[in-house]
C-alpha cells in the first residue's frame, strides 16, 4: 500500500514522500499512526544524519521514517501475533528496543533506524523485534495524543528510577530518589520538566523539598499555574519555582533540608553552567542525574572530586526509559494520576513536521503535537483564536474550557473536522 511519511535522507534532509509499503510478513503488523509528538532527539537525528548513533550509515540510499513518540491503531496482524494483538487495538511503542538484531545493532529504534516505521507517517509496518521485546504496548486511553506522550513521560520515570544512593558501611546501592528528601530540577520548566513535576507530585515516592529552576519567567509562571505550590503541599511537598537569573547558587541550596544540599538533582538542559551549579548544590551522598543529552560529543565540565571522595557525591545519566517505565506511564495516565496534557503547546499536521523538526530549538513552548493525516500548519494553542474559520473558533473554545490545555475533546473535534492531507 502507499502511504505518506516524513523520511530522513541525510543531514538536514527531511522529505515528505509517498512511500510504497510492502505486504507484511507473518511476523509483522500493519498499523495506522494517528499522532506523534516531536522530540528534541528527532532534531538531533535530523541535523546529524548518519553521524547520529541510531541512524544507519547508508541512510542516503535507504532513508528512514522519523518520529518516535507515536500512537495509533492496528490494521492487520501477521499470523505469529494473532493470539496477542488484533485489528482495531490502539497502541503505543517503546522505541528503545535494546535488540542487537536491529539495523544499527543495540541502538536501533523506530523513528531512527527503520525504513517502514516512524511516528511521522500515516501507516507503518511494525517489525518483529518490537513485539519480541514486548515493546508494542496496548493503549486504553481515550485520546491518541496521550499515547504519544507516554514515551517522553517514560523518560522522566526512568530517570527517577535510575538515581541511586549508597549505604554507609556496605556496598549496597539503594535505587530511586530519597523519599522525604531534597530534590531539585535545574532547567526544569521545559516540556519534560513539566512532566517531571507532574510525576513527582503523583508518584508513590516523593521528596519533602522540591526546587524547580528556570531562566524564563513566563515558563516558570506557566509551571506554577499547572502545578501550584499549594497542590504540592497537599502531598507533603514544599515546592519552590526559582528564576535562576535572580537567585544565587547559595540561595538555591538554602532551600534544601537544613541548607545542606540536595539528595537528588536533575539537570534538564545540557549546559556547562547548570552542570557546574548542580555539582555545587549536591549534599552528602547526593546523586546528580544528567538528564538532557548534549549534541556535542566533547561536552565536558569540571567536577569536584574532593566531594566525590569525602561526600560520596556521584553522577548518573539516563537516555530514555525502558518498557517497564512505559507501562508505568500508561498506567498512571489510565488511572488518572498523571495528565501530561500540559506538555502540549502546539498542534500541526504531517505537512508541518519538516520545518518544525529542523527549527525546533527556535520554537518556544513545549511539545509540538502532530496529527499525521491532517493538513495543518504548526499552531500554538494560545493563538487558535487568531486563525480563520469555524474549526479554530471551536478548538479555541475547547482549549480555554480546559484551562488552556489540549484535551481528548479537542483532539476528537480536530480529527473529525480538520482538512485531511
Amino acid at each position: 500500500m502507499k502511504t505518506k511519511a516524513i523520511r530522513l535522507h541525510g543531514e538536514r534532509d527531511l522529505r515528505l514522500e509517498n512511500v510504497e509499503l510492502p505486504s507484511i510478513k507473518d511476523d509483522e503488523i500493519l498499523a495506522e499512526i494517528v499522532s506523534d509528538s516531536i522530540c528534541m532527539s528527532s532534531y538531533k537525528a535530523a541535523t546529524q544524519g548518519a553521524n547520529h548513533k541510531r541512524i544507519p550509515n547508508n541512510v542516503d540510499q535507504h532513508p528512514i521514517m522519523v518520529g518516535h513518540e507515536f500512537c495509533g491503531r492496528i490494521l492487520e496482524v501477521g499470523p505469529r501475533w494473532r493470539d496477542q494483538f488484533s485489528p482495531g487495538q490502539k497502541f503505543s511503542i517503546q522505541p528503545a528496543l535494546n535488540d542487537p538484531s536491529g539495523p544499527v545493532g543495540i541502538l536501533s529504534a523506530p523513528g531512527y533506524s527503520y525504513p517502514h516505521i516512524g511516528g511521522d507517517a500515516q501507516h507503518v509496518i511494525i517489525p518483529a523485534e518490537v513485539m519480541e521485546n514486548n515493546c508494542l504496548l496496548p493503549f486504553e486511553g481515550d485520546a491518541y495524543y496521550l499515547g504519544s506522550l507516554a514515551e517522553p513521560l517514560s523518560c522522566v520515570v526512568g530517570a527517577f528510577h535510575a538515581n541511586y544512593h549508597t549505604t554507609p558501611g556496605s556496598y549496597e546501592h539503594k535505587m530511586g530518589i530519597v523519599e522525604g528528601g531534597s530534590l531539585a530540577i535545574l532547567g526544569g520548566v521545559g516540556p519534560l520538566g513539566l512532566g517531571a513535576i507532574d510525576y513527582i507530585l503523583h508518584c508513590d515516592r516523593r521528596p519533602r523539598h522540591l526546587v524547580i529552576t528556570g531562566r524564563t519567567q513566563q515558563k516558570l509562571d506557566r509551571a506554577a499555574a499547572l502545578y501550584p505550590p499549594a497542590e504540592a503541599a497537599q502531598y507533603g511537598i514544599e515546592l519552590h519555582y526559582i528564576n535562576s537569573n535572580h537567585t544565587s547558587t547559595e540561595q538555591i541550596k538554602a532551600l534544601s533540608a537544613d541548607g545542606k544540599g540536595f539528595d537528588d538533582l536533575f539537570v534538564y538542559a545540557p549546559t556547562e553552567e547548570l552542570v557546574t551549579q548542580a555539582d555545587q548544590l549536591l549534599g552528602f551522598d547526593g546523586c546528580l542525574n544528567f538528564f538532557a543529552g548534549p549534541a556535542d560529543p566533547t561536552f565536558s565540565v569540571p567536577f569536584n572530586f574532593f566531594n566525590v571522595h569525602y561526600a560520596a557525591t556521584h553522577v548518573v545519566g539516563t537516555s530514555g526509559g525502558n518498557t517497564d517505565d512505559m507501562i508505568e506511564s500508561l498506567q498512571l495516565m489510565a488511572n488518572g494520576k498523571v495528565d501530561p496534557s500540559g506538555l502540549v503547546t502546539h498542534i500541526g499536521g504531517l505537512n508541518a513536521v519538516i520545518d518544525t523538526t529542523l527549527n525546533l530549538p527556535q520554537i518556544p513552548g513545549g511539545k509540538k503535537l502532530i496529527y499525521t493525516h491532517l493538513d495543518l500548519p504548526l499552531i500554538s494553542l494560545d493563538q487558535l483564536d487568531q486563525q480563520p474559520g469555524e474549526l479554530f473558533v471551536e478548538l479555541d473554545r475547547l482549549v480555554k474550557a480546559n484551562n488552556g490545555l489540549w484535551s481528548p475533546a479537542a483532539e476528537a473535534f480536530l480529527l473529525e473536522n480538520a482538512p485531511k492531507l
